[in-house]
């Protein structure tokens, strides 16, 4: 297992207010007059519930089960008074027989100390009255008052609650009145510790110069709810400071617990365990002596016993505290040689966080200067990647479809200078097999857990291992992960292998875990952190800049990430706007006030509707039936530095923000942040440290200049944003367009509308042909140029040595050759981006350069001029772009848009060419142009409107109510669009009657 790093830090320094947990004081309640009572009363009712009532049943209703088998008379009998009397009895006895079983589970609980005790099916409210009974008896009892921790303060007022703030997530849902009891509490305990820092500190300090006494022992607490307990929140309670929690780490470390195991990380502790604790421990009856422990079992106490005897350990360094941890991974397979596609350490499979490939030779200035924050956050740029494809799809139909002033353009604007670098660190950084993998196996393990009835653990966060595996990090054990998952290095570990995982096929389940995202790496492997999850604020500290530059990759992640459906992301305090990464997802609120207002709304409203649905926390409803959009996550992030008072509002309003799907992130100069559950601080180097959590991590970050460049990639691609097309060029001009006059034959011409074929090559050796022929179709994609690393990782998307790529582009030289003057036909420009010269075209080319020539050149003062352009572009068409690619080859098309230009543009050909035919009413040639272009683009309804407009002028309704049903026919359930219906019942009312004659 990869040895985990932390920073170390002294714990011998003065003990200030805790860091990490909001401090509250342990209260030692006395047994008063009232508690006797209260037993008392409680013993009464438990007697008549348990006793009175089946013996009341008894004796005067009769025993609830038939002396015999029923015949099929008595199923025939009238039903009188005396039949509901009986079935009421009946519903008696099983709500008693219920009851009772909710009493024992609790005393079991209870006296056994085990901590929570189990649910019995389908008695909430029933086992709740059982559970304040059966406290209230057993709080003048010594057991329940020691190995049962706030068993005690159940029925009893908020008051003298000893659990932090996050306990909130573990009431019954509908309690309302307690929820904002226990968020006033939290509020006047954060207010106390604003105004008593320094109270709490002298008090600490002499906590800690106090002479020790007696050794004392503490047991290790089951969890309760979500919540943990932790070593920091034991040395919090019992020290007055939780960052003396090495303390107890060095008094413990490597010696043999109850249950045979060690400990040896201060992270992983068990329920059950036995810590020996400094002798200035305090506590009352949570902390334990060897010898003088008449409170606990004599199992418990012989458990002591025997761990005293074992005080000689080993001495070593203390780990973090307990709720991240980097898992074991698997050794990675080795991969097979493979002289077509070798994957070497230069360049790492993406999404594991290590190093990119080394720039091959010949690098010179910036010709491989690509922004390394998008190269190393491959989650990230898939994310941007693919919502930047959308966007560009998106601007395209609405520019064919004239939604925005009459454009009509087929291509998007070719970006430049740092937005140029930007796409093509997205290119060459992107992993969308490792997203499509991470979104197929969380959407698979909640509908595999969905279908054993099972709900969904609480993830605290994921890693991706370096060899692909996928770990989930629990917040408690949840039993054996369902198949293929499997258990990991511990209890709260789940694992999928990525051979599993590829096995995955799509599941129709809500998306169980859309608040993770990426923080950075550890030892190879990548970490996700569940905002959501998280019981109470993340915090992070660092200079403000690098603060930013964190937020600003967490929310481009959150906002463009492909494992979440539904989510809303609000940030306070962005200078750059970051709407159009997700105008649907993203919101900027000015301030902290608006802050306040909109979440305090939306905090009561998701308790509310947690308590009418009577789930316990967004979890078990966002994959249940309902999938409601109100267990979609809410995260917040603020980059700017809250106020003391401010501050202190916040961490009130997160108190039970865990439960509810929202999620706080807030940046922080100090170091101090109340109510922070966890703390994080980016360092100048790039370091994410969390040394509470044990974790030092390489950064995920977006710093500004990378984050504006990507912001105007996606305003560039908004179909309002340049009208004009962009400045120094015609509106809708093509980025390349050819010479299609008989001079301008090309010298090499490659056709890949259709299957691909090349004229004016010789055929390369049969070994590398297929890399030579997909790297010459990308370059002719993109006439502008292609970036060496784009290429490289579009052709070896695991990875290449720097050598291997440059022997391609030199064979790639050769085969292309030169021009009769001499010009190399594969150049690299100024910007080190490879291009081709203007005698190297493809059909695609010429298909533009036909179109824009009949529409926007000599075809508009032309009639003839245009009908020959338009006739001989639609010959072009043979069918969609690459038909006959090899399967595997090619993977870089997804990242395309040209599957969505293509046919566009074709559709644009034959609604021209059909225009100019039915202008001199030839409609039979109207009808061939539109058929031909229906071959390449099936689903453009623009071509069947005037198909059918084509269809009814020559005067056939045989032919037109054919071609409806045939429309009626392709449309499948979903029926025909609106428009078209429009349509049809204005040339042919009566084509409803035609198409069901027909069916």
């Amino acid at each position: 297992m990869p040895r985990r790093r932390t920073t170390s830090s002294s714990s011998s320094t003065a003990p200030s207010a805790p860091r990490n947990r909001t401090p509250q004081p342990v209260r030692v309640r006395r047994r008063s007059f009232g508690d006797f009572v209260r037993a008392f009363l409680a013993f009464v009712v438990l007697l008549v519930l348990v006793v009175g009532v089946p013996l009341a049943l008894a004796t005067q209703i009769g025993w609830p089960l038939p002396d015999g088998a029923p015949s099929l008379d008595w199923l025939q009998r009238e039903i009188t008074v005396q039949t509901f009397l009986h079935i009421l009895t009946v519903i008696v006895w099983f709500a008693w027989a219920q009851f009772t079983a909710c009493v024992l589970v609790e005393v079991k609980a209870a006296l056994s100390g085990v901590g929570v005790p189990g649910r019995v099916p389908g008695s909430g409210p029933s086992q709740l009255l059982a559970r304040q009974l059966v406290a209230a008896l057993l709080l003048v009892g010594a057991t329940a008052a020691s190995l049962t921790p706030g068993l005690s303060q159940l029925g009893q007022s908020l008051e003298g609650n000893q659990k932090p703030s996050v306990a909130a997530a573990q009431q019954t849902p509908g309690i309302f009145a307690q929820q904002q009891e226990q968020a006033a509490a939290t509020a006047n305990a954060l207010a106390e510790q604003a105004g008593q820092a320094g109270q709490d500190a002298a008090r600490a300090d002499g906590g800690s110069s106090a002479a020790h006494g007696d050794t004392k022992y503490y047991r290790i607490q089951p969890p309760e709810g979500r919540h943990h307990d932790s070593l920091w929140e034991v040395a919090e309670r019992h020290l007055g400071d939780g960052r003396r929690y090495k303390e107890i780490f060095e008094l413990n470390k490597d010696r043999v617990q109850p249950d045979g195991s060690r400990l040896s990380e201060a992270s992983l502790i068990r329920p059950g365990w036995i810590m020996e604790m400094p002798g200035d421990a305090r506590g009352g009856e949570l902390v334990e002596m060897p010898d003088e422990a008449p409170n606990v079992s004599e199992q418990v106490q012989q458990q002591i016993s025997d761990y005293a005897r074992t005080g000689d350990h080993a001495q070593g360094s203390g780990g973090g505290d307990a709720q991240v941890s980097l898992p074991e991974q698997r050794p990675a397979p080795a991969t097979p040689a493979n002289p077509i596609n070798p994957v070497t350490p230069a360049t790492p499979v993406p999404g594991t966080g290590g190093e990119h490939a080394a720039p091959g030779a010949g690098q010179e200035g910036h010709s491989f200067g690509l922004p390394e924050a998008l190269l190393a956050s491959p989650l990230l740029a898939a994310g941007l990647l693919g919502a930047l494809g959308r966007r560009r799809r998106q601007a395209m139909w609405q520019s064919a479809l004239g939604a925005v002033g009459g454009r009509r353009g087929m291509e998007p604007p070719t970006p430049t200078g740092d937005a140029q670098d930007a796409q093509d660190a997205l290119l060459v950084g992107a992993d969308p097999e490792g997203v499509r993998l991470l979104d197929r196996s969380l959407r698979g393990l909640a509908a595999s857990l969905a279908a054993e009835s099972r709900p969904l653990p609480v993830v605290y966060a994921a890693w991706m291992s370096g060899n692909g595996d996928l770990h989930l990090q629990l917040a408690q054990p949840a039993g054996k992960p369902p198949t293929p998952w499997q258990q990991g290095q511990d209890q709260t570990f789940w694992m999928l292998a990525r051979s599993d995982a590829e096995g995955y096929e799509e599941a129709e389940t809500a998306a169980p875990y859309p608040g993770l995202v990426s923080l950075g790496t550890m030892d190879d492997s990548r970490l996700l952190l569940n905002l959501e999850a998280v019981p109470g604020i993340v915090s992070l500290g660092g200079a403000e800049e690098d603060r930013a530059a964190v937020f600003a990759s967490v929310a481009a992640e959150l906002a463009t990430n492909g494992w979440s459906d539904r989510m809303t992301i609000t940030l306070v305090g962005f200078g750059d706007d970051l709407t159009p990464l997700a105008p649907n997802r993203i919101r900027h609120l000015d301030g902290f006030e608006d802050l306040f207002e909109t979440m305090s709304a939306e905090t009561r409203q998701r308790r509310g509707a947690l308590g009418a649905a009577g789930h316990d926390s967004v979890l078990t409803g966002r994959t249940g039936p309902a999938q409601h959009t109100r267990w979609a996550p809410h995260l917040v992030l603020l980059a700017a530095q809250p106020s003391d008072d401010d501050a202190l509002r916040l961490a009130e309003l997160a108190a039970d923000a865990g439960r509810l799907g929202i999620g706080y992130l807030v940046g922080t100069q100090g170091t101090d942040l109340p109510g922070a559950a966890w703390e994080m601080e980016i360092t100048r180097e790039g370091r994410l440290l969390a040394p509470l959590l044990g974790l030092e991590l390489d950064a995920q970050m977006l710093p500004t200049a990378q984050r504006r460049a990507v912001v105007e990639l996606f305003t560039d691609a908004d179909p309002g944003s340049d009208p004009e097309g962009g400045p120094g060029r015609p509106a809708n001009a093509p980025p390349f367009l050819v010479d299609i006059s008989e001079q301008g034959r090309p010298a090499v011409y490659a056709r890949l509308v259709g299957s691909y074929e090349i004229i004016g090559l010789d055929t390369p050796d049969g070994e590398r042909s297929a890399l030579l022929h997909e790297a010459l179709a990308l370059l002719l994609l993109h006439r502008e140029g292609v970036h060496p690393r784009v290429l490289s990782s579009a052709l070896w998307p695991r990875g290449v040595t720097a050598d291997v790529r440059d022997a391609l582009l030199e064979r790639l030289r050769t085969w292309l050759g030169s021009d009769p003057d001499g010009t190399p036909r594969l150049a690299t420009d100024a910007t080190g981006r490879l291009t081709l010269a203007k005698s190297v075209v493809s059909d695609l080319d010429v298909l533009r350069s036909l179109y824009y020539e009949a529409t926007q050149g000599r075809g508009v003062g032309s009639r003839q001029v245009r009908g020959r352009l338009l006739t001989d572009a639609l010959v072009l068409v043979r069918g969609p772009l690459l038909a006959d690619r090899p399967e595997g080859r090619y993977r870089w098309l997804t990242h395309e848009i040209v599957d969505a230009q293509l046919p566009l543009l074709v559709a644009d050909t034959g609604l021209a060419l059909s225009e100019f035919h039915l202008e001199r009413d030839r409609a039979e040639k109207a009808i061939e142009a539109l058929n031909a272009a229906l071959r390449t683009a099936p689903a453009d309804e623009r071509l069947w409107h005037e198909l059918l407009r084509a269809t009814h002028t020559t005067g056939d309704p045989d032919r037109l109510r054919a071609l409806a049903a045939d429309l009626v026919d392709r449309s499948g359930a979903r029926g025909l669009p609106p428009r078209t219906e429009a349509l049809l019942d204005e040339l042919l009312p009566t084509w409803r009657e035609g198409v069901s004659a027909a069916g």
